[in-house]
């Protein structure tokens, strides 16, 4: 290994959860090259996201900051240019950053620090998907609906298949590139894949690898909607659940499917892998795999993100350190605000530089080396599908979430690993409810979001209605690219058209 400081590849699936990997306990999905990783690194068991939805999730994790303490609300909000992100970090450090594959930026900046961005991005970069609180909690926002369960199945080619079969090979041609010159310096590459996020449509190669009658069924059966908390009820008919009926083929098969689609990502993390050792890179580089949040998959009958409960917001961890003696495993909470810092101690060999503003994450490799950790986690919520602001404080096993406006709920993960048993007002609790409740709002204050998220809902869907979306910003890195993918419109419609072969959509309840 040489003296300059490592290399680091980032590996990143979209709405992953954790516990669909057999590293987090899953008894059917087949991930060899990532349990492949994860044999040579450090597990984190206990990660988190920051917030359960594509924009703000990735912003907090580019900045290493909560991202309504940025203004970064929903999936339709820019991020100024003017927020130092972990890609300027490490070109200060004389690293070559690069991007290929989603990213989700909103706004003119599509690049925000790297020195190369060699992919289109798949989701729109514009205002199409502002959300509208004041509709109240009826109003079914643009983006996923439940048609992506009930349409989910075989197919030949999808939209996101097109995506990260292009993400693939640049991911793979760059780590050629950066082997032959970029030599003398470190690099950055991070690789965004859109597998597995909805909708659960796989090839046949893929949907073969499962048996569909050895497919578990969710571990937590439907709640009743009059049993519901706010946010889960929220969610329900932001999701179209009172439209379609869903059945328990239904959900078998967007869970098969989705399995399918794990296994998928799995063989591009390989092949990256592979790639890294046919050039001697192994032993010079971090590898990082991790998701920017994670998927219901029908649990408690819930489906995609935005919620609070485990499947959601749990995301797999994968550390591989070039070099250095790891743990195998950590129980500690840890949250993707960590990886900015982490990386800057390891582009600075641990000096501890210090960035220009402050950050909410904290390094990992002290954590990995022994150190004292301040054990929680924070993920909040101002998106699509809630009318108003949410946010969910782990400390040790207690979570505790707040929904503005609603009553609290804190759950004992230990005891209760399905969120069952609501504890808030329990008098074994009564003090951790306290301090949780006081730690959530410190420093967060819902009435000023709620104030500050309507009025840009408000000022984006102006400029959306007056615009008709244009410009639309999208990364153009080969010609077309401003027309492929999803640019101004519903990501359920647009995916459902690039299907082949197209299926009929199942209609509404009548």
């Amino acid at each position: 290994m040489s003296d300059k400081a490592p290399n680091i590849l980032v590996i990143q699936a979209d709405q992953m959860t954790a516990k669909a990997l057999g590293l987090y306990g899953h008894p059917l999905v087949k991930t060899p090259n990532i349990d492949r990783l994860a044999d040579r690194g450090t597990v984190f068991k206990n990660a988190y996201c920051n917030f359960p939805l594509c924009v703000p999730s990735r912003t907090s994790m580019m900045t290493g900051r909560y991202a309504n303490s940025l203004g970064l609300w929903d999936n339709a909000i820019e991020m100024p240019a003017s927020i130092p992100t972990l890609a300027h970090y490490l070109r200060e450090q004389s690293y070559h950053t690069v991007l290929c594959g989603k990213m989700h930026f909103v706004g003119p900046d599509q690049i925000h620090g790297f020195n190369e961005r060699i992919t289109t991005d798949i989701y729109p970069s514009n205002f199409a998907w502002t959300p509208d609180w004041i509709k109240g909690e009826r109003y079914r926002p643009t983006g996923i609906n439940m048609r992506a369960v009930v349409d989910s199945g075989v197919c030949v080619r999808g939209l996101q298949i097109d995506y990260d079969e292009e993400v693939e090979h640049a991911g793979v041609q760059q780590l050629h590139d950066l082997a032959r010159y970029h030599k003398e310096d470190p690099f950055m590459l991070w690789v965004s894949f859109t597998h597995p996020h909805s909708p659960y449509i796989t090839t046949q190669h893929y949907w073969d690898m499962y048996d569909h009658d050895e497919i578990n069924m969710p571990e937590v059966s439907e709640i009743a909607l009059d049993e519901m908390d706010p946010m889960s009820r929220w969610l329900h008919y932001a999701h179209g659940g009172d439209l379609h009926n869903v059945t328990e083929e239904h959900v078998r098969t967007a869970r098969h499917a989705y399995y399918g689609m794990c296994t998928y990502i799995d063989d591009k993390v390989g092949r990256l892998l592979e790639t890294l050792d046919d050039l001697a890179l192994t032993d010079e580089t971090l590898v990082v795999f991790t998701s920017d949040h994670g998927e219901m998959l029908g649990e408690r009958g819930m489906w995609f993100k935005q919620s609070f409960h485990e499947w959601s917001v749990q995301i797999p961890l994968i550390v591989s350190m070039p070099g250095k003696e790891q743990p195998r495993q950590m129980d500690e909470l840890v949250s993707l605000v960590d990886l900015l810092p982490t990386f800057l101690d390891v582009a600075t060999g641990g000096k501890k530089s210090e960035t220009v503003t402050p950050i909410d994450g904290h390094s990992l490799i002290g954590l990995m080396d022994g150190q004292s950790w301040d054990n929680k986690v924070i993920s909040e919520y101002t998106g699509e599908g809630v009318v108003a602001p949410c946010r969910m404080v782990r400390r040790d096993d207690i979570k505790f979430i707040y929904t503005h406006g609603h009553p609290d709920l804190m759950f004992d993960l230990s005891n209760d690993p399905n969120e069952l048993v609501d504890l808030i007002g329990h008098e074994n609790y009564r003090q951790i409810e306290q301090t949780l409740r006081t730690e959530l709002l410190k420093d967060w204050d819902p009435d000023a979001i709620n104030s500050a998220c309507i009025q840009s809902q408000k000022e984006r869907m102006l400029i959306q209605k007056t615009t008709g979306g244009y410009p639309h910003y999208a990364y153009v890195s080969r010609s077309g690219d401003g027309e492929r993918f999803i640019r101004n419109d519903s990501a359920v419609g647009t995916k459902a058209k690039a299907r082949y072969p197209f299926v009929e959509p199942t209609p509404f309840i009548s």
